[in-house]
């Protein structure tokens, strides 16, 4: 992926179970960065193949989430889980 902003502000669409239900709603955050780390630290892990995240008119899908958070321009510190 070129040149992501991590700090651009972000929208999270969390994906739903397969009974509809969603473990969180749509969230807004002030930069990308905090928006990939919720995805991937505090979200269920099922859920995060089918949440996009939306930067600048740029959707990733949850892989992409996935390698954000793992790339070396990653600006937060990451938790293991």
């Amino acid at each position: 992926m070129a040149a992501f902003d991590y700090n651009a502000p972000a929208d999270l669409f969390p994906a739903r179970s397969k009974t509809g239900r969603r473990p969180v709603g749509y969230r807004r955050f002030g930069t990308a960065a905090e928006a990939i780390r919720f995805a991937v630290e505090q979200m269920p892990l099922e859920f995060l193949d089918g949440t996009i995240l939306e930067v600048k008119s740029v959707r990733v899908d949850g892989a992409g989430i996935r390698n954000l958070y793992a790339s070396v321009d990653y600006p937060l510190a990451r938790i293991s889980r």
